[in-house]
């Protein structure tokens, strides 16, 4: 090795001992240098968070519990309900049944007062002849004989001959014949009219128990039926105060969804694009295309999805997911059909939140630099079905990018 090659090693040496150690100094610089910012930083954070974002103890998602703890009730509620409804529509088919039985009795009770009504008529109406054919023929004997009572010797010894004697004697036995046969007939024909009379009125007797029992059972089951109401009424009431605690809870939780936005959301005037006649209908009142009611935050974002991507496109554009529709099931249903889902924000894409029993659907308009915050475009945010927008933290959320 020559002198100059010897002396140029050394030369080396020392610059790389000098290089190491400025730059030993200059990490010790530094290490201080980020350990006082990063206090400061953290401090300073410390501080915005604080003024910023007061996140409450109580979290959006733990109403879901609730909510569905109400909906559980409410689910078996409605069975017992619905079991009251069967047992009613029994209870009204029996009292139906009966009432026509009861009516067919009515009707033969009916006809059978009027059968007795006639026998009786008839047995008055034979009585007054009968009374009529014993006046007439009584007055007829008087009138053959003078003091009414003739003896055989009175008949012979007036009588011009015998023959004449045998011809009144005849015509005597001849009336007193006719007084007996007509008499006979009569009571015959009365002792038919009262045993047929008889008759109709065991049968009224026994049409007329028939009818109280069958009144008697309609009676028990109007009971039932009473009862079944109001045990019915009991219920709905029940599942109406259910329903409100669980409009009352979505409330509280959509006041802590919003927990994360960052000053006042605003409207707008073209409703961030969404067509008119959608959002001039009534909430709910029809469904889109894809399967979402009208005004909610996922037909809304499901709208923005086909006005991007559907332009110039033919194989790009919204799934169809009706049925299937609720914001907290869209990051399922993109992992399901490959559609990219991950916690990166970017413009264009979908924010979801799955706190709350149905979950939030966002259109992403723009993306701070830090990506901590993202502008959105949204639909029914407080439950009203109007739309704002504005700007709001991303925590918590998960972005779709179709």
């Amino acid at each position: 090795m020559t002198k100059r090659g010897l002396g140029g090693m050394i030369k080396a040496l020392m610059v790389t001992h000098h290089m190491k150690k400025q730059k030993q100094q200059h990490k010790k610089k530094l290490t201080t240098w980020q350990r006082a910012t990063s206090v400061s930083v953290f401090a300073v954070a410390t501080i915005l968070s604080a003024a910023l974002v007061v996140v409450p103890n109580v979290r959006a998602d733990q109403f879901d519990d609730q909510i569905a703890q109400l909906q559980q009730q409410n689910a078996g509620v409605q069975s017992s309900l619905q079991a009251l409804q069967s047992e009613a529509s029994s209870y009204q088919d029996a009292i139906n049944k009966l009432q026509a039985q009861i009516s067919d009795l009515q009707g033969k009770i009916n006809t059978n007062l009027s059968q007795q009504a006639a026998l009786q008529q008839q047995i008055t109406e034979n009585q007054t002849k009968l009374d009529e054919q014993k006046a007439v023929l009584g007055s007829d004997i008087k009138a053959m004989y003078v003091d009414g009572q003739p003896t055989t010797l009175e008949m012979l010894a007036s009588s011009g001959n015998l023959s004449d004697f045998v011809d009144k004697e005849q015509y005597r036995t001849n009336v007193q014949n006719k007084i007996q046969d007509t008499l006979k007939k009569i009571n015959t024909l009365q002792s038919e009219l009262k045993k047929q009379k008889l008759a109709v009125d065991q049968l009224l007797q026994d049409l007329q128990k028939q009818q109280s029992q069958l009144a008697d059972a309609q009676g028990l089951q109007n009971q039932l039926l009473s009862k079944n109401k109001s045990e019915q009424n009991d219920f709905n009431n029940q599942i109406a105060a259910n329903q409100s605690k669980i409009g009352d809870l979505r409330k509280q939780q959509a006041i802590l969804n919003s927990r994360y936005n960052i000053g006042t959301f605003k409207d707008s005037p073209d409703h961030g694009g969404y067509p008119d006649a959608w959002n001039s209908a009534p909430q709910d009142s029809f469904i889109d295309p894809w399967g979402m009611y009208n005004r909610e935050c996922v037909s809304f974002t499901a709208y923005k999805v086909h006005q991007a991507y559907m332009a110039g496109r033919t194989n790009r554009d919204m799934p169809y997911w009706g049925g299937v529709g609720n914001a907290n099931q869209w990051d399922d249903n993109a992992r399901a059909a490959g559609i990219p889902v991950d916690s990166n924000p970017t413009p264009g894409s979908v924010a979801i939140s799955n706190a709350g029993f149905y979950g939030h659907a966002m259109w992403v308009q723009a993306v701070s630099d830090d990506k901590s915050q993202i502008y959105v475009q949204q639909y029914n945010a407080q439950l009203n079905g109007t739309y704002s927008e504005g700007w709001r933290y991303t925590t918590g959320l998960v972005f779709i990018h179709f």
